[in-house]
């Protein structure tokens, strides 16, 4: 199904966010929507058949709110925005204290007097009361006008308690001045301010929070040096074509992924990895987007363009992610769907109460709105998307892509790892340490050898097809070639007419093709050693064994040791030979080793750790893996630029280092527990505070200080992911 990711405007609190989310799950069609007060973008997967983009708009026009497709102009425009609505908050705030304040001090002093009067009231009352109505309906004529707009709808935000307190304070203050009663002019205009100034804290808070993504959005390059022709000229990026040939200077950005046809240069490409040491890159090697040019001048022929780049598929990743939720969220969703209804009737019931105990109007009222102005769904509301915005934020700064909010609560769980071998705990660029010919020329031994490799894309057989190739080594023609998964290579020969074999003991055994007592020497010999043996056969004889040797990456280790200290055990999982899967596992600290497995039984061997109880993370390269990755708790997916697309991994790592996958971990633990950290005070603040206030132990001008500051401290509490050292 195609998802598409809206912007939408008008909403203010969690309530909104409920609100759309409703309006588009009662759409025809609509298989999933999660709305994000946070980033203010909705998430919509749906049926193209049943309904189309139109009439999902449309469901969210009729819920008084507006909307549009998000689009490359949005994420231009995403820094002003926010600079803009932190301007607009500002200004509102500044604006309405500037008004509030002489209300609010002559207030302290009590019953102060100008003496002159107007309607049988003094002159500085009606100055307080216009200053006040100024602050009401001038500087809080946001929160009016969006309640109005839900009351046409018959529902209600936060805005609609800010509206409806604020206006009751005032109303009853207009009344008790003529009558000489008590006024709280001062407490209308405090909770205008006060609430303004937590709305600008706010907006200064989420736009740190999603500095990240716009951060991202930021690296592309506007335009580039394009040779066509013969002819060197500039041109905007979208102009650029697959196959188009640019000119990178030292100090210039990548314009697009590609490939190298001329020239070499170091290039920074911490934008994809999170680390800043310099990568080579020489004619042949590809080359990313965004990524710096640190020395000599490129010729690069162009792969990818738009939405296709690695970039692009970053920022695509990071902003699903933040869209999504975790499913702690589901009671908080459903909370902050009822929330502002039943404030209203506690509020409406603290009134009742009140006055049917003292029978005074003033005792009955304020306690009403304190009611109303303490009660807050924005905390419940910015709970999770915060977190989450900061946590998947901070993890692509680093190279870490994580999927999802799902992803957080599954990593929090996870008490195994197991890792694939090959490419995840070993760079994946074995080389040839051992040639052991039995009674055959060792030339005619790489012959067969080479001859069979060079068909197969295997990390194996390419090494013995480069090293052929630089010993000049000549292949001969095979027919009716067969790759067996698990075991190897087998082929006829044309020229002697006889069946040659490139692979395992099993693809020996299974020809029925002796392994002496010599060759199993050498065989135990090398797997000892953490060699990966391969047996050639000429007819039905075992001509040679070759060994093969893959470097350990130099972090495997360590993140091995400290997963281990955390308490989470380490599994590794290889078709290799036993005992050489054994060498290696003890060299890195790893004690339970699945060895001799076939690709496809990966996923099964997943399986039965599940099945004993266990929270199964699974790593691996992302190439042969997708069935494991798919059946782990969490999928774990390394990746260079060419695999960052895969879908079956929860988490991406770009630069497909060992010692991330711990950092990972850590880092979405840490976002989770900081994410129950806020629902945890945003249900506790609701809790303790709406009874206080319904007690009348709380001034409305507190009861919206905290209302405020409690949206602010969630926040401020999600940052602190980004002091997370990883």
């Amino acid at each position: 199904m195609p998802k598409v990711i809206l912007k939408i405007t008008g909403m203010t609190c969690a309530s909104c966010a409920k609100l759309n989310e409703n309006a588009l799950l009662a759409v025809s069609g609509v298989s999933a929507a999660n709305v994000n007060i946070a980033t203010n973008k909705a998430t919509v997967e749906f049926d193209e058949k049943i309904t189309s983009l139109a009439k999902i708009i449309e469901a969210i026009e009729k819920a008084g709110y507006g909307a549009h497709e998000l689009n490359e102009h949005d994420h231009n425009h995403a820094a002003m925005e926010d600079a803009q609505a932190d301007k607009k908050a500002r200004n509102r705030f500044l604006g309405s204290a500037l008004l509030t304040l002489p209300v609010f001090s002559t207030m302290l002093f009590g019953e102060l007097k100008l003496g002159s009067e107007i309607l049988g009231v003094d002159l500085l009352m009606w100055t307080h009361a216009i200053l006040t109505a100024i602050v009401v309906f001038v500087f809080g004529w946001h929160f009016h006008h969006s309640a109005g707009k839900k009351l046409l709808r018959l529902s209600f935000n936060m805005d609609s308690l800010v509206s409806l307190g604020t206006l009751t304070a005032l109303i009853y203050s207009l009344w008790a001045m003529f009558v000489g009663q008590a006024v709280y002019f001062e407490a209308a205009a405090a909770i205008i301010t006060l609430i303004n100034l937590g709305k600008w804290l706010e907006a200064r808070s989420k736009g740190r929070a999603g500095q990240a993504l716009q951060k991202l959005l930021e690296l592309g390059v506007k335009k580039a040096r394009v040779i066509r022709a013969g002819r060197e000229f500039e041109i905007p990026i979208e102009e650029i074509q697959v196959g188009d040939i640019l000119h990178v200077k030292a100090g210039e950005k990548i314009p697009l992924d590609g490939m190298i046809i001329a020239g070499a240069a170091a290039l920074d490409e911490s934008m994809l990895t999170g680390e800043s040491m310099p990568v080579t890159k020489k004619i042949g090697d590809e080359v990313f987007g965004a990524t710096l040019n640190q020395n000599g001048s490129l010729q690069i022929r162009v792969l990818k363009v738009g939405n296709d780049t690695v970039l692009a598929q970053i920022i695509k990743m990071v902003e699903e992610a933040q869209g999504s939720k975790a499913p702690i969220q589901k009671l908080a969703d459903k909370i902050a769907g009822i929330f502002v209804p039943v404030v209203m009737v506690i509020a409406l019931l603290t009134f009742l109460v009140w006055y049917f105990l003292t029978g005074n109007l003033e005792m009955s009222i304020i306690p009403a709105v304190a009611v109303l102005v303490i009660a807050c769904p924005c905390a419940l509301g910015l709970a999770t998307p915060t977190a989450i915005m900061v946590g998947t934020g901070t993890g692509a700064k680093n190279g870490i892509l994580i999927k999802n909010g799902e992803t957080l609560e599954k990593s929090n769980q996870i008490d195994v790892v197991i890792f694939d071998k090959t490419g995840t705990l070993t760079e994946g660029k074995p080389k040839i340490t051992d040639i052991v010919p039995f009674n055959f020329p060792e030339e005619k031994l790489l012959k067969v050898a080479y001859s069979l490799a060079k068909l197969s894309h295997h990390p194996l057989s390419q090494t013995i097809a480069r090293f052929s190739e630089e010993r000049k080594i000549e292949p001969t023609e095979l027919i009716n070639f067969k790759e067996i998964s698990g075991q190897g290579i087998i082929a006829e020969c044309r020229e002697h007419q006889t069946t040659v074999r490139l692979g395992n003991e099993k693809m020996l055994r299974t020809g029925k093709i002796e392994i002496e007592a010599q060759a199993e020497a050498v065989i135990h010999k090398l797997a000892t050693e953490g060699k990966t043996p391969l047996l050639v056969a000429h007819g039905n004889q075992l001509i040679g064994v070759l060994g093969l040797m893959d470097t350990i990456k130099a972090d495997s280790a360590e993140a091995i040791r400290k997963l281990n200290q955390s308490g989470i055990e380490t599994v590794m999982l290889t078709g290799d030979h036993r005992r050489t899967a054994e060498a290696i596992a003890a060299q890195l600290g790893i004690k339970k080793v699945i060895a001799e497995i076939l690709p496809q039984a990966k996923s099964a061997e997943v399986q039965k750790l599940q099945e004993a109880g266990h929270k199964v993370a699974f790593v691996g390269d992302g190439i042969n893996d997708a069935p494991a990755l798919a059946q782990a708790d969490l999928g774990i997916a390394m990746g260079t630029g060419s695999d960052i697309a895969i879908e079956t991994g929860n988490i991406v790592l770009m630069q497909g280092s060992p010692a991330k996958v711990f950092s990972a971990l850590m880092l979405s633990q840490k976002t989770f527990r900081i994410i129950k950290q806020n629902l945890f005070w945003a249900f506790v603040y609701n809790v303790i505070g709406i009874p206080i206030a319904a007690l009348g132990l709380l001034n409305p001008i507190f009861a919206s200080l905290a209302m405020s500051l409690s949206s602010v401290s969630v926040i401020s509490n999600s940052l602190r992911i980004k002091r997370f050292k990883l």
